[in-house]
C-alpha cells in the first residue's frame, strides 16, 4: 500500500502511512471473532430466559444491538479504532489527517453493507487495492482512510540523516544546540508528521527560531527539517 502526502490548511505536508490490506483483514478477523463470541453468549442468555415470543424478540433486539453497531460505536468513541484495529495498530482518519466526525464514521459504517456484508469483503478489497490511498467505498464517500500507527525502524529513528554531497547549510546558528536537543527535536518532528499534529510542528519551529535567534522564511515544517539537516552537516565536518 502506497504512502501519500496531504497538505493541511497551515501549508504543512504530512505523510500518511496507509494501512496494508493484510493489516485491515487481520483487524476485521479479530473484530469478527469478538462479535461471534458476544453473539454466542447473548444467545445462551436468551436461551435461559422464559417468556413469550414477543418478549424473546425484544431480548434479541436489545442484545443484538451492540454487535450491529459495533464498528460505529467503537470507531466513534475510540479515535477511529476498534479492538481489532487497536491490536493491529491501525485507525481511521480523515484525508487531511485529522480525527473524523460522527457523520464520517456513520457514512463509512452504512456503506459496509455494500463494501463487506453483501460482497463478503470483495468490493472493499478491490477498491482498496485500486485506490492507492487505503480507501474502500465507505472511505471514499466519507472522506476517510485507514492509516498505520506503527513506527518504522531505520535511519529516521537515529540522529543521523543522509545529506547530498553538494548540500549547502543555511543556519550556522544550529551549533548552539546539542546532540540531545536535536534528537528530541527529531523525535517530536517525526511523531508530529506521523500523527498530523500540526500545532507541534508550529510550536517546534517557533521554539527553534527563538533558541537560534533567527527568522525563517520557509514553511514551519521545512524550517524544522532544515535545522536537523544543518546540524548534521556541521557536526559531520
Amino acid at each position: 500500500m502506497d504512502n501519500f502526502q496531504i497538505e493541511t490548511a497551515q501549508n504543512i505536508s504530512i505523510e500518511q502511512n496507509v494501512a496494508g490490506i493484510g493489516e485491515r483483514i487481520l483487524a476485521f478477523i479479530i473484530d469478527l471473532a469478538i462479535i461471534v463470541v458476544y453473539m454466542i453468549f447473548a444467545s445462551l442468555i436468551i436461551a435461559g430466559i422464559n417468556g413469550d415470543n414477543g418478549n424473546l424478540m425484544m431480548y434479541y433486539l436489545v442484545l443484538g444491538l451492540p454487535s450491529f453497531l459495533y464498528y460505529l460505536l467503537w470507531e466513534t468513541f475510540w479515535n477511529g479504532r476498534t479492538p481489532g484495529k487497536a491490536l493491529v495498530q491501525i485507525r481511521v482518519v480523515k484525508m487531511d489527517g485529522t480525527r473524523p466526525q460522527f457523520s464520517n464514521y456513520l457514512v463509512r459504517w452504512l456503506l459496509r453493507i455494500i463494501d463487506i456484508s453483501l460482497t463478503t469483503g470483495g468490493v472493499a478489497v478491490v477498491t482498496i487495492l485500486l485506490n492507492g490511498k487505503g480507501q474502500r467505498l465507505g472511505d471514499i464517500a466519507a472522506g476517510t482512510t485507514v492509516i498505520s500507527d506503527k513506527k518504522k525502524i531505520g535511519i529516521d529513528n537515529t540522529l543521523a540523516v543522509d545529506l547530498p554531497e553538494n548540500y549547502q547549510p543555511k543556519y550556522p546558528q544550529v551549533t548552539v544546540l546539542s546532540d540531545m536537543d536535536i534528537q528530541e527535536v527529531k523525535n517530536l518532528y517525526d511523531q508530529a508528521r506521523r500523527e498530523a499534529q500540526h500545532h507541534i510542528i508550529l510550536s517546534l519551529s517557533e521554539k527553534l527560531a527563538d533558541l537560534m535567534d533567527v527568522k525563517f522564511e520557509e514553511r514551519p515544517i521545512e524550517f524544522v527539517q532544515r535545522v536537523i539537516n544543518d546540524y548534521n552537516y556541521y557536526t559531520q565536518q
